[in-house]
């Protein structure tokens, strides 16, 4: 399975004290596949675990050793993502989210591993098909 891996599943992997860490881990621990992210969602993970040097390298090790795969950003890229936030500026969509929706689109990933059910149950991609949320 190919999934892409938000914000919040992320941090409580690595920050034992998330309520969500144990739902997460072992969601992880069944986990077949490839994990996808971008640049945006790893910068708002290490803005959320700065209170532990630690725990940052734990998530940049993720990188490191290809747990996730980390999507760099374009120029087209950027342009979709600033399309999407204006198409979703009622919730409003935060720009990390418009960078992963725009990477399932490109990358046809349906799949999603994140702990924002309510903004990924409405976020659409083409032909109007909906994502599967995971845990």
């Amino acid at each position: 399975m190919k999934a892409l891996l938000d914000t919040g599943p992320w941090v409580a992997l690595i920050d034992r004290s998330e309520s969500a860490h144990t739902r997460c881990r072992e969601w992880f621990e069944t986990f077949s596949g490839n994990l996808y992210s971008t640049e945006p969602v790893l910068t708002e993970v290490l803005y959320l675990l700065n209170f532990s040097l630690k725990a940052q390298q734990t998530a940049l090790e993720f990188v490191h050793r290809e747990i996730v795969n980390l999507v760099p950003q374009d120029i087209q890229k950027l342009k979709a993502a600033g399309s999407l936030m204006e198409k979703y500026s009622d919730l409003p969509m935060d720009y990390a989210d418009a960078t992963l929706v725009t990477l399932a689109a490109e990358a046809e990933i349906d799949n999603i591993v994140t702990l924002d059910q309510r903004d990924f149950s409405i976020y659409r991609l083409p032909d109007n098909q909906s994502f599967n949320i995971h845990p």
